[in-house]
């Protein structure tokens, strides 16, 4: 009875603490709002919120084929309560959250076209085509490499772990693992394992990694995509504009940007499109500058570009 008691009394302090940072914020003119579990505290609350307008069935048309018994990777781990879940930690700094209902629509389906491109099992032959079969795979099946990089001294490999890909927007590296383990506070440095064994933890890895900046006065995907982002002379001269395609650019550098209409460029944007239209927004409200083709890399090639 007593820990009962502490727990009520813990949650009625939480409870009064966010009431009243929230009181401060309106009072500073800034409306907030509150959704529950899935949004609090925060001016993005007062918008729709993805379970809003993003069901279930969304999820199961989009990944079609993740559970296909015979040829998917990952069968059983992907599901659409741990999406909902990793991005309510998200959704009151604007994920999904920023620009009205459309413009939620067209985030969810651009962060979950690069997640379905870079975790497909499919071909153009393949049924249903090669749209129909992301989150096929959690983690690398064929690692070429240790990706370990002895010479990071803040984020060392631990001795006996692997950092090859794992997750719904692949980690690779020792340093990844640990910068991305911050963001999310968890120990992926010694245990990137979780990306694999915990479907939440890996889309609220992706999640972060969409919403992050890698370096100080860069945007995120999500600024880029959303609006919030205003490039500068040495952008536009680096052909470089908000748009799905800067998401390309920020997620991949020059591994995909910059190297003309490439077949994986091609196949992200063709992901993107694909959910616009299973998702009832059309295709035709991909947006401007969708491809990067002719984008100058934000940060040039290295281990870590497609972490």
């Amino acid at each position: 009875m007593k820990g009962t008691r502490w727990a009520a009394l813990l949650l009625l302090l939480l409870t009064a603490s966010a009431a009243a940072a929230g009181v401060r914020r309106e009072k500073a003119g800034e409306k907030v709002c509150s959704k529950g579990w899935e949004c609090s505290g925060s001016r993005f609350c007062c918008n729709e919120t993805i379970s809003d307008y993003f069901k279930a069935y969304h999820f199961e048309e989009l990944f079609a084929k993740r559970n296909d018994p015979q040829l998917a990777h990952a069968a059983g781990f992907w599901d659409y309560q741990a999406f909902i879940t990793a991005a309510a930690l998200f959704e009151p700094s604007g994920f999904s959250t920023t620009g009205g209902k459309e413009m939620g629509m067209r985030e969810v389906a651009a962060f979950l076209g690069h997640v379905g491109a870079k975790t497909s099992c499919g071909y153009s032959e393949a049924p249903g085509g090669d749209t129909a079969w992301g989150l096929c795979y959690n983690h690398e099946l064929s690692p070429s490499q240790s990706y370990c990089d002895d010479s990071n001294e803040l984020y060392p490999c631990v001795e006996g772990v692997e950092y090859y890909g794992r997750g719904a927007l692949p980690v690779y590296w020792n340093y990844n693992y640990g910068i991305v383990g911050k963001g999310i506070k968890q120990d992926l440095l010694n245990h990137p394992e979780l990306l694999e064994q915990n479907a939440t933890l890996a889309f609220e890895a992706a999640i972060w990694r969409w919403m992050t900046p890698m370096k100080r006065k860069q945007p995120s995907a999500h600024d880029v995509f959303v609006g919030n982002w205003k490039p500068n002379k040495n952008d536009t001269s680096s052909k470089r504009y908000p748009g799905f395609g800067a998401t390309m650019n920020i997620l991949y550098g020059d591994l995909i940007c910059g190297q003309g209409l490439t077949a994986k460029m091609n196949v992200t944007i063709s992901h993107y499109q694909h959910y616009l239209d299973l998702m009832g927004v059309g295709r035709e409200h991909s947006g401007d500058n969708l491809d990067c083709a002719d984008q100058v890399a934000f940060n040039p090639s290295s281990k870590s570009s497609d972490s």
